[in-house]
């Protein structure tokens, strides 16, 4: 096993990990923004206000995006597992 082959399956997880985070991390934000103006315009300051619709917008994120995720991650590790006598040498 080189230092190449090491490198190259440390960056497709890494790729991976970071395509699996993206929706999740997204909606999150987009709503945190979007419930921080709406507190800002109403000047209503109350801290636990963002958490349920943070919530429910990850559990829709998640519905929407989970099938692709979960297809994501099969299809990376089975190629991992199919280049294993590739990898080891």
């Amino acid at each position: 096993m080189t230092a190449d082959i090491v490198l190259n399956v440390v960056s497709d997880a890494l790729t991976i990990a970071s395509l699996l985070a993206a929706p999740l991390l997204l909606t999150a934000l987009a709503t945190g923004v979007f419930i921080g103006v709406l507190q800002a315009a109403t000047q209503i300051n109350e801290m636990t206000l963002s958490f349920i619709p943070k919530l429910l917008a990850l559990v829709v994120s998640l519905l929407v995006a989970g099938p692709w995720m979960l297809q994501l991650i099969v299809n990376h590790t089975r190629n991992l597992f199919m280049n294993i006598p590739g990898i080891i040498g």
